[in-house]
This record gives structure tokens, C-alpha cells and sequence, in this order.
């Protein structure tokens, strides 16, 4: 997923517009007297003015501040929340129809929009998830990186995997991921969208309970089994007639437990 061209046309005019104005200030590139100039640098001469924008963002209030390049109320208003840029290492794990998933620090997970390209064609031969430097920014609601991305050749091992799919898990299931950075007034996270009514399970799930109680008796390792089948239906019974009580599903789900404890003590005694 990608901003649209017209609007890719608008970030990068105002972008390229704010570094030349960062650049003349601080002389960083001399010889550089327009924005037009400044755009058509190579990345690797803009990336020097880029890192003195986030490492002094004050700068950003200047520009505002002066409008050298007569800016709208409108366009200025997009540049000064750009103080409110998100940077540092992340990793891009996953593609999705809308966005791209960044998991960034304390498994912060970000939904972040391509500009020209999408983001999955930027790395095609390289496999997620993936370690790059960025700064991620906000723009018309939407969160795009700053069009700078520094991709770290990481090998990424299963462990690290393991934790960054818990942690996009997490924040897909609680609503967590971030798709903006402004406005501050409105909650940084997806809203969270009621869920339709599904299919009534109270009496199929009553009559498994029911059905799993008489299941009592046999060897050892039957009586350990059924007692495991019982209690995993009794979870069953929770989640469905107690949908917002996570501690009486949690219980159940710890007595489950304690039935699957027994069975595997059971299987180790029994003698080949």
C-alpha cells in the first residue's frame, strides 16, 4: 500500500522544500540556492541534511516559522507535525493489504504507507522480517516514512521471529497498531470496530460439557485424559458464556492445565 501520486507529489515537494531551507541555514551542501536543486541530489548528499533535521527538529518551527516558499495554511500545518516523528531501529515484518507492519521499540507496531513505491517492491529479494533504520512520520492521517530507509543485512533467527509475530499478535488482537501519529486528541491506535453478533454455541457447548462429565473411570491413563477433555471443554463453556471475563476463562484454562500435567505424569509412568 502506497500514498496516491498526487499526494506523494505534495510529501516530497514539501520535504525537499524544508531540508533546502535546513540546508541554507546550516550550510551544510553549499552552493545549493533552491529546493529544485536540492531535489535533484543524490540520496547519499540529501542524507546529511536529512540527519541534522531529526537530530535538531526545532529547525522544523523556523521554516514554519519564516515560509520561504509560500507555503498554504495547509501544507505548513502537514510539515509542523512532522516534529512528531517516530525513529530508530525497526523491523518490517509483515505486508498487508492496507500497510506494511514496523514493529519498532518496546514491540511497538506501526501500520506505515509506501510514498512512490510500495514497500514490499522496494526490497523484492529480500526476506521479513527485515531490520532498517527509518523515521517514520505523520501525513494526512496516515503514517509514511521520510523516504530514507537504511536496510540492515541481519540474519533474523527463529526466536526473534517467534517474538515479533507474539508481538504483532498482540497488537492486532487488543486493536494496538498504530496506522497515525497525530492528531494527539484522537487514541494512536486502529478504532476498534464492534464486533458482529455470531452463532449462539450455548447449547452445543452445553451438551459437550454435559457429555464430557460422563466420561469418567477406565485405566489411568483414560481417567487422566477425560479429566483433560472435561476441563477443556469447561474453557470452551467460559469463553463462550463469559466473553469479557478473561480472569474466570483464565482460571479454567489453568485447570486445564493442571489435567494435562497429570496426563503427561501418567504417560511417563506407563511402562512400554
Amino acid at each position: 500500500m502506497k500514498l496516491l501520486v498526487e499526494e506523494a507529489n505534495v510529501f516530497f515537494t514539501l520535504m525537499w522544500g524544508l531540508q533546502s531551507f535546513i540546508n541554507q541555514q546550516c550550510q551544510i551542501l553549499p552552493g545549493i540556492k533552491s529546493a529544485k536543486e536540492y531535489a535533484d541530489l543524490p540520496v547519499t548528499e540529501k542524507m546529511k541534511v536529512r540527519d541534522k533535521l531529526w537530530k535538531s527538529p526545532n529547525l522544523i518551527d523556523a521554516y514554519v516559522e519564516k515560509n520561504p516558499d509560500s507555503l498554504s495554511a495547509q501544507e505548513l500545518d502537514i510539515v509542523s507535525k512532522w516534529k512528531r516523528f517516530v525513529s530508530g531501529g525497526f523491523q518490517i515484518f509483515r505486508h498487508l493489504k492496507n500497510h506494511t507492519i514496523f514493529i519498532g521499540e518496546k514491540s511497538q507496531v506501526y501500520g506505515v504507507l509506501g510514498l512512490y513505491d510500495n514497500l514490499e517492491d522496494m526490497f523484492p529479494d529480500r526476506p521479513l522480517p527485515m531490520m532498517v533504520k527509518a523515521v517514520l512520520l505523520p501525513f494526512k492521517e496516515k503514517i509514511v516514512y521520510d523516504g530514507m530507509l537504511e536496510a540492515y543485512n541481519i540474519f533474523i533467527g527463529g526466536g526473534i521471529r517467534s517474538g515479533l509475530n507474539e508481538a504483532y499478535m498482540a497488537a492486532k488482537q487488543n486493536n494496538r497498531i498504530v496506522t497515525t501519529l497525530v492528531p494527539e486528541t484522537v487514541p494512536q491506535i486502529q478504532v476498534r470496530h464492534q464486533q458482529k453478533p455470531g452463532k449462539d454455541w450455548n447449547p452445543v457447548v452445553e451438551e459437550l460439557v454435559r457429555a464430557c462429565e460422563n466420561l469418567r473411570g477406565g485405566s489411568l491413563v483414560q481417567n487422566a485424559a477425560f479429566a483433560l477433555l472435561r476441563g477443556s471443554a469447561r474453557v470452551v463453556q467460559s469463553a463462550v458464556q463469559q466473553t469479557d471475563d478473561l480472569e474466570e476463562i483464565w482460571r479454567s484454562k489453568q485447570q486445564v492445565q493442571k489435567a494435562l500435567k497429570r496426563l503427561q505424569i501418567v504417560l511417563d509412568r506407563a511402562e512400554q
